[in-house]
């Protein structure tokens, strides 16, 4: 796996299993990723929708960064159906591409719809659409963030926020998304 920045170097195998954060761990208690050579590489990503939250787990599943207050689809509620619904998709996906280009500042595709998420839309005669990222805010916005659930099914962070995680997730990168 690559990592999107020229700085680092490396390479890591993406896990199968989804790291799971411990109850006893406060949602503030998120311990700085050592300082190795390359700094540190997120093994796995977690999104929980109700809880607005993002959080990035090295392989040992400790988390590496949790970023909060994450905007989602204009629907956020429940799982993607089809294309247009403006919900964000839940299951497990993988982070396969960046898009440095995006008119959302950076953006990381997820890998939605899978078969499943296909095979669902298919029997409801719709579309289950695509083009689901984890991105920044619009280009030309400026700095703060747009309030509220804005998104198409995307998930939003802040410039600074996808900055951050565009440099600690690699192509490849397991990604969970739970209601």
């Amino acid at each position: 796996m690559a990592l999107r920045r020229p700085f680092r170097t490396g390479a890591m195998a993406a896990l199968l299993l989804f790291a799971v954060p411990s109850p006893a761990m406060a949602a503030g208690d998120v311990p700085q990723a050592s300082a190795e050579e390359d700094g540190p590489v997120a093994a796995s990503v977690l999104v929980e929708k109700a809880a607005r939250r993002l959080t990035l787990f090295d392989e040992s599943g400790v988390p590496l960064r949790v970023y909060t207050g994450i905007a989602l689809g204009g629907a956020p509620v429940g799982a993607k159906r089809f294309e247009g619904d403006r919900r964000t998709p839940e299951g497990r996906y993988v982070i396969d591409w960046g898009n440095p280009g995006s008119a959302y500042h950076l953006s990381l595709h997820i890998s939605y719809p899978d078969s499943d998420d296909v095979a669902r839309a298919r029997s409801a005669g719709r579309s289950a659409g695509g083009l689901i990222f984890i991105h920044g805010q619009p280009n030309g916005y400026g700095m703060t963030r747009i309030k509220g659930d804005w998104t198409d099914g995307c998930i939003a962070l802040s410039n600074e926020e996808i900055e951050e995680i565009w440099g600690l997730v690699a192509d490849g990168t397991p990604i969970e998304i739970r209601p």
